[in-house]
């Protein structure tokens, strides 16, 4: 899932400061579960909202609404009447939920209102951390299940590098992963696919030139 955290607040009331009618529009996919954008937090920052323009004399009228993706075309038609009362729009979304609130209602400023940091899932409560890297060539299948696109410091391919000690890494206090591969692929025996030299990605593969696209014709629909 995508893992985002909220802004915070003092930056986000600075940003709103110009309008008086703002919808707040959560997101009940990822940014739900990491108790970022959901719909509770829809309700906390407009009351949070209200109150500070209160103590500083300029009401300010909010609108909420949390939709099931922000990053679908037909779950944002629903908010159409609720996006043309607001002066702004403040999407609770990732970085692609607010592009497509952008794209959707072309005459409103929508602002940000979290800060998308990765693409992981929750290893404890109230711990999420970067699983995948979005490299655009998995190489999972070579490495135990284990990413190190997302998890090395340093994204090395083949490793470990000459500064891992004693199963941790030199750049930060973490645990090597190269380490944590070695140790998945002997306990699966695959020992020997770690003596094939992986040949640096090419990133341009990854970027095709511009923005990444997945096409899928056989379930397209024709318009």
């Amino acid at each position: 899932m995508i893992i985002a955290e909220q802004k915070p607040f003092e930056e986000i009331a600075k940003m709103v400061a110009d309008f008086d009618k703002v919808l707040l529009l959560g997101c009940n996919e990822c940014v739900t579960v990491c108790l970022a954008g959901g719909e509770k937090e829809v309700g906390v920052l407009a009351t949070s909202l209200r109150l500070q323009r209160k103590q500083g004399n300029r009401p300010v009228t909010t609108l909420e609404e949390t939709v099931t993706r922000q990053c679908e075309w037909e779950y944002l038609d629903q908010v159409e009447k609720l996006a043309e009362e607001a002066d702004c729009i403040i999407s609770l979304a990732c970085g692609v939920g607010v592009q497509f609130v952008a794209e959707r209602f072309p005459d409103k400023w929508v602002i940000p209102a979290l800060n998308t940091k990765s693409a992981g899932g929750s290893v404890k409560h109230g711990i999420w951390e970067e699983r995948c890297g979005l490299c655009g060539e998995c190489v999972l299948y070579k490495t135990g299940g284990v990413c190190p696109v997302a998890r090395c410091s340093k994204r090395i391919l083949n490793g470990p590098c000459g500064g891992s000690q004693n199963g941790k890494c030199e750049v930060k206090d973490v645990d090597c992963i190269w380490d944590q591969i070695y140790k998945r692929m002997a306990v699966l025996g695959r020992m020997d696919a770690l003596m094939e030299i992986e040949i640096e990605k090419d990133w341009s593969k990854a970027r095709d030139g511009g923005p990444r696209k997945l096409v899928r014709e056989d379930v397209m629909i024709s318009e």
